[in-house]
């Protein structure tokens, strides 16, 4: 072996093969402290591209799952709305069957008919408030909206369905009379109808909403888990590896004070 003071060939090679060790250390607990084997476009760029277009992808989504679920409220409102519409008709059609009948007295009379006014005011109160996010579907203030339903910007679109007592035709009737007590029967049936459509109406588009926002979390949920096999890393593979390249820094740093001590041994030729 060749001693020299200007030259320390197994320094060198022991400095370069430590310097690699670091190197994977510090990647592998970077992968164990961040949780990601593809933290930058360095350690992989094909994977990391394709990752970070597909978080893109889920961040869209994440905004159309917000966009329907505001739109399912809305609707949902609705047709909470209509359904407490629909059960106060039906109070008041007993109460307009009660007017009907012959020889009621007068005091009765009045008393059917203040019955059936305060169910008809609880109508344009129920109509009044039946809003969410500032849209409401059954007052007529909105004729339609829109529900964001894909990333590409296609929408749901939802048909309001005015359900006040004017549009039903029951703002009108009186039960106080005979006369008034007859007709009012066939427009209390025509409200219940028409309430009815519209109650179906806005369960279909409620039920539409529903598959889309729940087809939207399945497909962000299958872009989340390819994220993950991309760029998620083995912790207990990349702990193994750490427990690994912490015993070769150890050999390595041996070696390395090994192989300095080399050129020591020049001095004891001059001894």
């Amino acid at each position: 072996m060749v001693l020299s003071v200007n030259t320390n060939v197994g320094a060198m090679l022991a400095l370069q093969n430590l310097g690699k060790t670091n190197m994977a250390m510090e990647k592998t607990q970077l992968a164990i402290t961040t949780g990601l084997r593809v933290s930058g476009p360095k350690e992989d760029a094909s994977s990391y591209a394709i990752a970070q277009n597909m978080r893109g992808d889920i961040a869209g989504l994440n905004s159309v799952k917000t966009a329907l679920a505001n739109g399912e409220a809305t609707v949902n409102t609705a047709v909470t709305a209509g359904q407490s519409i629909s059960d106060l008709l039906t109070e008041m059609k007993a109460k307009v069957v009660q007017a009907n009948q012959a020889g009621l007295d007068t005091a009765s009379r009045t008393s059917l008919h203040n019955d059936f006014v305060a169910l008809r005011d609880q109508i344009s109160t129920i109509v009044a408030t039946a809003e969410f996010n500032g849209t409401n579907l059954v007052n007529g203030s909105a004729s339609a909206t829109s529900v964001l339903s894909t990333v590409e910007g296609s929408t749901i679109s939802v048909a309001a369905q005015k359900m006040d007592a004017t549009t039903l035709a029951i703002s009108s009737q009186v039960l106080n009379t005979s006369a008034g007590a007859a007709p009012a029967l066939t427009a209390i049936d025509s409200a219940i109808t028409s309430v009815s459509d519209k109650l179906a109406a806005l369960g279909s588009v409620a039920k539409r909403i529903e598959v889309q926002s729940d087809f939207t979390t399945k497909l962000t949920d299958i872009l989340r888990a390819g994220v993950g096999t991309l760029v998620d890393a083995d912790l207990a593979e990349e702990s193994a590896k750490l427990q690994s390249l912490q015993i070769k820094q150890q050999l390595g740093v041996q070696a390395l004070s090994i192989a300095n001590s080399g050129p020591q041994a020049i001095l004891s030729l001059f001894g």
